[in-house]
This record gives C-alpha cells, sequence and structure tokens, in this order.
C-alpha cells in the first residue's frame, strides 16, 4: 500500500519507517510540524529528517512552517500542561493537513510517527485520525513491541539529533521550568543524549 507518513523527527521517522517497509508498505513522509519552537530548532529536526530521507532512500515532502496557523489552531488552550487538551488540537492540525495531502497525491493511506513516543497517548491519536480521514487513516501504536526502545536504537546507529522536548513554545517552557532543560537555545548540530 503507498502509505504518506506525518514525521514529526528524523529519531521516531526511523523506526515507524522500517515497521511499515516490513509490512509490505511503500511510504513517503510528510514533515509538517507549524508547532515546534524555536525555528532553529524546526530547522535542526527538519535537516537530521532530511539526511534520514537520502540515507534511507525515503522520498520526502516538507510542509510549510506556518506558526501562525498553529498558535490559531491552539488558541485558549496556551496553558495547559503538555499532554492537556491543547495536545489534540496540535495533533489534529497536523492530521488534518496529512489527511489533505494524501487525498490529493492519491495516497490509500497515511499513517504518523506520533504515537511512537511514550509521552504521547495513541488512542488519542488514532481516534483523531480516523475521524479525520474517511478510512484512509492506518491506525496504529508504534510504541507496542518496544517501538520507542527501538527508536533509541536506531537514532544511535544513525546518529540522529535527539531533541529534549515535545516541540512546541509550552512544552519547551515546562521542560526548563522544572530543569529538564537548562538551555535557552542550542546550536544548529547539537547532539543531546538526554531523550
Amino acid at each position: 500500500m503507498k502509505i504518506l507518513l506525518h514525521v514529526c523527527c528524523a529519531v521516531c521517522a526511523a523506526y515507524c519507517l522500517e515497521k511499515l517497509r516490513q509490512e509490505g508498505h511503500e511510504v513517503t513522509g510528510f514533515f509538517y510540524n507549524p508547532n515546534i519552537h524555536p525555528e532553529q530548532e524546526y530547522l535542526k529536526r527538519l535537516e537530521e529528517t532530511e539526511r534520514l530521507g537520502r540515507e534511507q532512500r525515503f522520498p520526502l515532502i516538507v510542509g510549510d512552517y506556518n506558526l501562525e496557523a498553529w498558535s490559531r489552531r491552539i488558541k485558549g488552550w496556551e496553558q495547559e500542561p503538555e499532554g492537556g487538551r491543547r495536545c489534540p488540537e496540535c495533533f489534529g492540525l497536523r492530521l488534518e493537513a496529512t489527511a489533505k495531502l494524501a487525498e490529493e497525491k492519491r495516497f490509500e493511506a497515511f499513517a504518523t510517527t506520533l504515537t511512537v513516543s511514550p509521552h504521547k497517548n495513541a488512542k488519542v491519536i488514532n481516534k483523531i485520525g480516523s475521524d479525520i480521514a474517511n478510512g484512509l487513516f492506518l491506525t496504529r501504536d508504534f510504541k507496542k513491541q518496544d517501538g520507542f526502545k527501538k527508536t533509541q536504537e536506531l537514532a544511535k546507529q544513525y546518529n540522529l539529533y535527539r531533541q529534549d522536548y515535545c516541540g512546541c513554545i509550552y512544552s519547551l517552557k515546562e521542560r526548563r521550568k522544572d530543569g529538564r532543560i537548562h538551555k535557552k537555545a542550542r546550536p544548529l548540530g547539537h547532539k543531546d543524549e538526554t531523550s
């Protein structure tokens, strides 16, 4: 099956791509993450995803970096904690864009790498995808069967940049507040072993 895979970062993509290919699917990536802040972080995650694409012969479509659209979508939920009501809005924005592109480009299905993270609720993500997709969404919980552990192994194997927060400004502030991030911004090329 020809699948469009929404990609949040190279680390998550490496395992999800491998898993879908093992199932016999032809996979194209879609990097659409207007939530990522600051732009320097967005560019670093994109750069790593493009490198993985070249190394794995993984076609990649890059969506617009439209922070304003994301800000409008999550308006009113800014004070929610990570994992709260803001996150489903963010997931929805990205999955709606993926569904639209999948339909336009005539993919047979679409999926997302978001479910490989132990910090994200796969049931919530799969429901959002199913609700917007008219049967096109490929329901998966990529963290099952040691999926997250395998993402970390592949990240080391490919020497991928591993970020230490989800991506949005609010998750960044939350991580700084509880001491998990001590730096305001990391230079491009910085390898962080904490995530």
